[in-house]
């Protein structure tokens, strides 16, 4: 199974880098290739469609206002599910495409230990074992896999209706549903903070698809030296020693 998903992702990555390209300049390094990228942003996409459609179906008082791009309340209603769809559908590739380096690890459970240093800025550099994920990103990671098996339960149930599957099953669905969609929008929250003020140099890993070597170093030093054979902490020291050695000092 791992061999066939393998094979799959392989064959994508290889289409679309042939469709598209990554521009990797002098001190930079290839984060994520064009594929991933595609389905980075299709996920995004489909999640904020769903949820904009779901919020004026489930709040029209507050968010009637959503409706009217999407040609008002009843087709709104009609195309909710299938956005829904489309998100599942682009997060399951994405799954596949990033199966390997989201499993959990020893490093992760270190990382979790000290996230308290790591979130107040205490450390400058991440934890020397911090691969191409850390573990917040990959429990933001599974917590979506988590939300989309909920989504697809919940959503298939509340698309059928009470005929269906019963009065009940429809009553807890919609809880469930909005829970879970209450939770992965607040992670949406995070995810966007930390990609732009939280860990600046983060966004550009998905729309160029490159990322600094400063970036590397310090926020995923084993996947640094993983890629470059070079030590985080001493790369990080070497250009903190030139930064002040071309720093003017102060007459």
């Amino acid at each position: 199974m791992g061999t066939a998903i393998d094979r799959f992702d392989e064959r994508a990555r290889r289409t679309f880098d042939s469709i598209g390209h990554t521009e990797v300049y002098r001190g930079e390094l290839l984060r994520h290739p064009v594929y991933t990228r595609v389905l980075h942003w299709m996920v995004a996409l489909f999640f904020f469609l769903a949820l904009f459609t779901g919020f004026g179906i489930y709040l029209p008082w507050l968010f009637r206002w959503f409706t009217p791009f999407f040609g008002g309340g009843p087709l709104s209603r009609l195309m909710h599910p299938w956005f829904g769809l489309g998100f599942v559908f682009f997060f399951f590739l994405q799954v596949l495409n990033w199966l390997v380096p989201m499993r959990w690890c020893n490093a992760d459970t270190q990382w979790m230990r000290g996230i308290g240093k790591i979130v107040g800025g205490k450390e400058k550099l991440d934890p020397p074992d911090t691969g191409f994920f850390n573990a917040g990103q990959k429990v933001q990671f599974w917590e979506i896999v988590g939300g989309c098996v909920v989504y697809l339960i919940t959503g298939f149930i509340l698309w059928g209706g009470a005929r269906y599957f019963g009065g009940i099953a429809v009553a807890v669905s919609y809880v469930l549903h909005d829970i879970s969609a209450l939770i992965m929008l607040g992670g949406i929250f995070i995810h966007i903070y930390l990609s732009t003020i939280g860990e600046p140099g983060t966004f550009q890993a998905m729309t160029r698809g490159a990322v600094s070597e400063a970036w590397a170093w310090t926020f995923h030093p084993a996947w640094y030296k993983k890629v470059t054979g070079r030590d985080a902490r001493e790369a990080y020291e070497k250009a903190r020693q030139q930064q002040s050695s071309t720093t003017p000092k102060p007459s």
